[in-house]
Formats: structure tokens, C-alpha cells, sequence
């Protein structure tokens, strides 16, 4: 149990790394734990992503468009959102869904809960990789020579890869699973899991197709986790784990900033 839990935290240390640094550049593999898949099962997000929209095109103006409507006063309630959606710190990134599953999966009282999303998390986040290092796209702060909601990482996601996004990947992978394991409160998580990824504009580190594409990774990851064995058994076993829990507050998320137009 001690090792198990160990291993989730460091899933939790090396995803911050897969997710916001230069670690896309050459991952050591051999440093990772194990997330549920083989590195040969894994989604192939270069061949399943088109390329990123080409400055100069109505794509890249949407993507434009979308960073304008998505901006919000530095220091509002929606950027602090977006600064804290922003830290994949465990055991901070397990709180990102309280609001709408109504309690924080935590490693003692829901442990195949907390070892699902750590694992699972490996998977969705190794996923972007192949695109997002093969374009290179350079981050809207750096385009437009402004800041992010989060200063700490600023310095490693100006050498990152902006398309796809991972933090959007990871929200709405996570969205896709909670969803399944606590359908009733289906709406607040799946909003929850939009959000995460408008956040990414909220903070000026994504563009919105960056975001949209990182959701479709996500998607396919999960679909993907779906023909694992120990993904449905601890998927099966975080559903007893939730429908155990007493006195689960309301769900009740933060309100989002605008969602942009298709």
C-alpha cells in the first residue's frame, strides 16, 4: 500500500513535468511510473491531430478571437481559477473537481479513486506528446509578449510546445471518467472539465484550438483505457468508493469566464 501510494505521487511530480516543461523534448520513460497503458497503446495525437492553424488563416484569427474573449482582469475571482487549474502540484491537482463531485478524492479515504486519476493521468498526459513536440507552436504570452496567471511557469512553457494543450487533455480526460462514476452529477463535471481547459485561455498559455485538441486526445485516451483490464477493475472499484461517501456537499463550481463562440 505504501509503494502503491508512493507511485501516485510521483505519476502526480513527473505529470507536472510531462504537462508544463521540457520534458516533452525526450521523456525518460524509464523514470515514469506506470500508468495503465503501454507506450505502443497509446493514442498516436500526430496522426490524429491536424496541424495547428497557420498564422495569417481564419483559424488562427478564431484562435485570436477566442484569447480576446477570454480575457479577464488579472486578479479577478476567474483568473485566481485559472492560476490554481494551472498547478499540477499533488495533492493540489486532486482538488480540481471537489466543486462539482462534492468531496476531494484523496489517497486514504478513496484510494482506487486517487490511484485511477493518477494513473490515468500518465496516459492522457504521454498522449499529446508526439504532436506537441512535433509543432512546436509557439504559446499566445509569447506572441503577444504578455504574462500568464502563473509566473512559476512561465520560464519552461516559453520552450513548450503549445498544441495540443495537456492541462486541457487532462481536464477533460478526467471530466470523461468522473462522468462514468458519478453520473449523477454528470453536468457539474463535465462543465468542470470545459472549464479546466478555458482556463488554459483565461491564463493566455493555450489557444483555443490548442484546447480543443487536447479534449479530442483526451477523448481518444480514454476510449482507448476503456480495453484495459486494470482501468475498468479500478474504474469499477472508485464507483463502489463513491457511492459510499456521506454528506457530499452540493455541486457547485466557479463561474466560468465566457465560453467562446464556434
Amino acid at each position: 500500500m505504501v509503494k502503491q501510494k508512493a507511485s501516485v505521487a510521483l505519476a502526480g511530480v513527473l505529470l507536472l513535468l510531462l504537462l508544463q516543461g521540457s520534458a516533452f523534448a525526450q521523456p525518460d520513460m524509464s523514470a515514469l511510473p506506470p500508468g495503465y497503458l503501454a507506450r505502443d497503446q497509446l493514442p498516436d495525437s500526430l496522426a490524429l491531430l491536424p496541424p495547428p492553424p497557420e498564422p495569417g488563416s481564419a483559424a488562427f484569427a478564431r484562435d485570436e478571437e477566442a484569447s480576446r474573449e477570454t480575457t479577464v482582469p488579472p486578479e479577478s475571482e476567474r483568473w485566481k481559477q485559472a492560476a490554481s487549474d494551472a498547478d499540477l502540484h499533488p495533492p493540489h491537482i486532486f482538488q480540481a473537481f471537489s466543486c462539482a463531485l462534492g468531496f476531494t478524492p484523496d489517497a486514504k479515504a478513496t484510494p482506487a479513486l486517487y490511484r485511477l486519476l493518477g494513473r490515468m493521468a500518465i496516459d492522457v498526459g504521454l498522449s499529446t506528446y508526439k504532436a506537441k513536440n512535433h509543432y512546436q507552436r509557439t504559446r499566445p504570452f509569447v506572441a503577444h509578449e504578455g504574462r500568464t496567471c502563473f509566473p512559476p511557469d512561465e520560464a519552461m512553457l516559453r520552450k513548450d510546445g503549445s498544441y495540443p494543450s495537456g492541462h486541457s487533455a487532462l481536464g477533460w480526460g478526467w471530466a470523461l471518467v468522473l462522468t462514468e462514476i458519478d453520473p449523477q452529477r454528470d453536468d457539474a463535471i463535465l462543465q468542470r472539465g470545459r472549464d479546466f481547459g478555458v482556463s488554459r485561455m483565461v491564463c493566455n498559455a493555450h489557444w483555443a484550438s490548442d484546447v480543443d485538441a487536447g479534449r479530442q486526445i483526451a477523448a481518444a485516451t480514454v476510449a482507448r483505457l476503456h480495453a484495459d483490464p486494470a482501468f475498468t477493475a479500478d474504474l469499477a472499484a472508485a464507483r463502489t468508493e463513491i457511492a459510499a461517501i456521506a454528506n457530499r456537499h452540493d455541486a457547485s463550481c466557479p463561474v466560468s469566464a465566457p465560453v467562446p463562440a464556434d
